[in-house]
């Protein structure tokens, strides 16, 4: 045989590539399985075993695989064994290089053989490389041992494999799939001596589940009886979860080699079974062949008078009928013949040609059964079949003729009838004595379209007719209903166009009366439209409701509704003159026995909705007077509350300013002594507190105009709000100038003579919360002590403080201030208020503050900038 260009791979690991497509399969020698110790052993001992197998034919033999061929002798008597041919003289010295040049013989005589050595040299193989020398001697057991093996067109891996699947096939519990866990239980093994010797196995005895004993079994019998030694150990192939492919490959590759002989024998039988199996595959196909001749013949023969027959039939059913009959044996029944004479002709063919190739002698049917004779009967059908065909259609063209103008007639007057059905009763009517001018007029267009329709319609009555009279000329079987019919489509056209004549008269006639009502309707809709807007404005203004702050501007309304009331007598005369036109239309309708629909075409408005609304507005009148009365009194109410609460705010604002004034040059003008200047004062606190009256008074007033919802004041400026805050700094004003500067002056004055030295005064400052540098304090002294006389009087201590306290925030700095308990938000909310100031003040803002009303505010947003200038008076109460 051709070897078999073979590329082999080797680094840490080598790969075995085959151009053929066993070789394909072996990639699985790799690094990861070379490094198994179990793989190695089972490799170790299988190759050795092979490698004596041949070597012993030379009278020699290996103990170790990777230490007995690295002098490169008997690896080249290995060669020249398996190959049956010489190789060249071998080195006998025993230095490296001798060693080298031997084994690069055996490697070139490798390579001569087709097998491609990549990345591996005689180096390897002389050191002793384990993995090497076992990949190289696998190498040479593929090509010598299992390349030349071929079984049904394959080779090789393949060929041994399917070798060994069809050698066991009929064993029970053998499954061969490949060449490592399919041969684990050793019954493969057994099954393989059984089949080519029966007699040195017992194979019913072997148990499935004693793989060791079966393994034993089959290593020893081959070892005795087939000359084959022992290559592998039973332990280890099955304490192996997947056994050495390529071990078990090499060992069961010799059982191949010493059952060759067997095999042969077996060629033999599997020709002769063929040769066989040929001749009586061609006997089954003689003999179907005069079977299928002898139908076919048998039904053209049954066929052929059914074709013949020509009795016509007398309905167009019946001859349907059969046109449908030979539909079916087109169809169904003919198409099978079809194909069986396709297969007939087929199955003569590929008989003869079988016959040919084989040497047999030519099939001859039997007498009138062979392929031409059946043509020709074939032929004679479809003479016939046409024949048969030509006539049916040629009948069923006569019949269809005359059915088609029965046909024809039924359907035209289906459709005349279909079309006259309801018409005389239309015509009838007399829906337009109910019906108003538009109604009329479509009436009108529609009997004129009717009218048309009408006209259109006489050219399918005259071919009614003339169908009618050729049925009777063809003498038609039931011409008597033809005729029937056709008098009666007659009669009723006749009388269709009497009643449409009498329909347009009636409708004209009807049509100028109504021309006339319709031209008094628009009139009523002309008039009734603008005086019915007159009446939904007044009604509108009588119940628009009103609100208005001042005298001035209810007095405007009341002049306003006067003059409406002037208005009525001339509305009422428009009224008067569209009822009348509607009155005329009623005389008309009554008079020429019209039935009106109570519905004017051009306006939703009736003569009563007209009177209820007049009787609407009439009614709104009183009671809008009253409510204007009772508006003016309590506006009159509001403005004594305005002026009631002016007048003391008036007072009480200017007197609060005043006395804040005051304060600050009060202490200029009290002399005495510090005593007597502290009882002034204090008196003068209690006179402010005296007049707290005055503001409960003014608090009362305030609270009758919030009941009264009393939101400005014309006659003053000053708010309540601006009235408390201004309360409330008064009193805060005149208790803290009492208290802290007396106080503070009388803790630095040492010596109670109501004056103190210059660094008293600054410790004074100091105390107070001033931040003195030398120039502020230098300024503050020039204020103090003009006439530099080394000294601070009380009275020049009250007056410098008086100053500085009287000097308020503004209402932009408490808004700044809020702002920033705010977190700069326009808003505060409650939680902020209660948590930033005291409960008495944060109560006081809560219950003053307006809702802030903005974009993404929370519930409960209260706005302080209202607030803030409210306290200073810069808005409105």
């Amino acid at each position: 045989m051709t070897a078999v260009e073979t590329q082999i791979t080797y680094s840490n690991s080598y790969t075995i590539h085959h151009e053929e497509a066993y070789m394909t399969q072996e990639e699985d020698w790799d690094r990861d399985l070379l490094l198994d110790p179990a793989w190695e052993k089972q490799q170790r001992k299988t190759f050795t075993a092979w490698c004596n197998s041949h070597l012993r034919k030379a009278g020699t033999q290996i103990e170790n695989i990777e230490e007995d061929f690295r002098n490169g002798l008997k690896l080249m008597l290995l060669l020249e064994v398996i190959s049956g041919e010489r190789l060249p003289k071998p080195d006998k010295g025993k230095m490296r290089f001798h060693k080298i040049a031997n084994v690069n013989k055996a490697l070139d005589f490798i390579c001569s053989k087709g097998v491609k050595l990549v990345s591996i040299g005689a180096e390897e193989i002389v050191d002793g490389n384990v993995k090497m020398t076992l990949g190289m001697i696998w190498t040479i057991i593929l090509r010598f041992a299992i390349q030349d093996i071929s079984v049904e067109e394959t080779s090789a891996k393949e060929g041994l494999l399917l070798w060994c699947q069809r050698k066991t096939a009929p064993y029970r519990n053998v499954n061969v799939q490949n060449f490592h866990i399919s041969w684990k239980d050793g019954l493969a093994l057994c099954a393989l001596i059984h089949r080519h010797r029966p007699d040195l196995i017992d194979y019913s005895k072997l148990r499935k589940d004693d793989p060791i004993g079966n393994l034993n079994t089959a290593f020893e019998v081959a070892e005795k009886f087939l000359d084959i030694p022992k290559m592998l150990d039973a332990e280890d192939i099955v304490n192996t979860p997947k056994p050495d492919e390529k071990a078990i490959m090499t060992y069961v590759s010799c059982f191949y080699h010493a059952f060759a002989g067997a095999e042969q024998a077996e060629t033999a039988a599997n020709r002769i079974c063929k040769v066989l199996a040929v001749n009586q595959e061609n006997e089954k196909l003689m003999e179907e062949y005069e079977k299928l001749a002898s139908e076919l013949l048998e039904w053209i023969r049954r066929t052929i008078p059914w074709l013949e027959n020509r009795v016509a039939e007398q309905t167009m059913r019946a001859m349907q009928q059969k046109l449908e009959d030979f539909r079916d044996y087109r169809r169904i029944h003919k198409p099978p013949r079809v194909q069986e004479k396709c297969q007939l002709e087929i199955n003569f063919n590929t008989l003869q040609t079988k016959l040919r190739l084989s040497n047999r002698p030519a099939f001859m049917p039997s007498e009138g059964k062979m392929v031409s004779d059946i043509a020709n009967a074939w032929k004679g059908l479809e003479q016939v079949e046409k024949g048969y065909e030509e006539w049916l259609l040629t009948e069923i063209r006569r019949l269809e003729r005359l059915d088609h103008l029965a046909e024809k007639f039924k359907q035209k007057c289906g459709m005349h009838e279909a079309w006259t059905g309801g018409k005389e009763d239309l015509l009838s009517q007399k829906d337009y004595e109910s019906a108003s001018l538009m109604e009329i007029r479509a009436l009108m267009r529609k009997h004129e379209a009717f009218e048309s329709d009408l006209a259109a319609h006489q050219d399918r009555v005259e071919q009614i007719a003339a169908i009618a009279q050729e049925l009777n000329e063809l003498d038609y079987h039931d011409a008597a209903s033809v005729n029937a019919r056709c008098q009666g489509i007659c009669d009723q056209w006749d009388n269709l166009g009497t009643l449409t004549q009498k329909r347009r008269d009636a409708l004209e006639r009807v049509e100028k009366l109504w021309e006339t009502i319709d031209q008094l309707y628009l009139e009523f809709a002309k008039r009734a439209a603008p005086f019915n807007n007159w009446m939904d404005g007044a009604m509108e203004d009588l119940q628009d409701m009103f609100i208005v702050h001042s005298i001035e501007e209810i007095q405007s309304l009341i002049t306003a509704h006067d003059q409406f009331k002037a208005t009525l007598p001339e509305a009422d005369k428009e009224r008067m003159a569209t009822m009348g036109i509607h009155n005329e239309i009623l005389k008309i309708a009554q008079t020429y026995g019209i039935k009106l629909s109570g519905i004017n075409p051009y306006t939703n408005l009736s003569p009563q909705d007209i009177s209820t609304k007049w009787d609407t507005v009439k009614h709104f009148v009183p009671l809008r007077d009253q409510m204007l009365q009772e508006e003016v009194a309590r506006q009159q109410a509001n403005e004594r509350l305005r002026r009631q609460f002016a007048a003391q705010a008036n007072i009480i604002g200017p007197w609060i300013q005043t006395k804040m004034e005051e304060i600050s040059h009060v202490s200029v003008d009290i002399a005495g002594s510090l005593e007597e200047q502290m009882n002034s004062l204090k008196q003068y606190e209690q006179n402010i507190i005296n007049y707290k009256s005055n503001i409960d008074k003014l608090e009362g007033d305030h609270q009758l105009s919030q009941e009264s919802l009393i939101f400005d004041n014309k006659h003053t400026n000053y708010t309540m709000e601006h009235i408390r805050v201004g309360w409330e700094q008064l009193l805060t004003t005149i208790a803290r100038t009492i208290n802290e500067f007396r106080a503070s002056f009388n803790h630095f004055d040492r010596k109670r003579n109501g004056m103190m030295d210059p660094d008293d005064f600054r410790a004074c400052l100091i105390s107070m919360g001033y931040d003195l540098g030398e120039v502020e304090f230098a300024r503050i002294m020039t204020l103090v002590d003009p006439n530099n006389t080394g000294v601070v009087t009380f009275q020049a201590f009250i007056d410098f403080m008086t100053r500085e306290t009287a000097e308020t925030d503004t209402a932009e700095q408490v808004m700044a201030s809020f702002k920033i308990l705010a977190s700069d938000k326009m808003y505060i909310t409650v939680d902020e208020l209660r948590r930033e100031l005291p409960p008495e003040q944060a109560e006081y803002c809560i219950s003053r503050m307006t809702r802030y009303v903005g974009p993404e505010s929370p519930p409960g947003a209260l706005d302080y900038i209202s607030f803030s200038s409210a306290l200073y008076g810069e808005s409105d109460l």
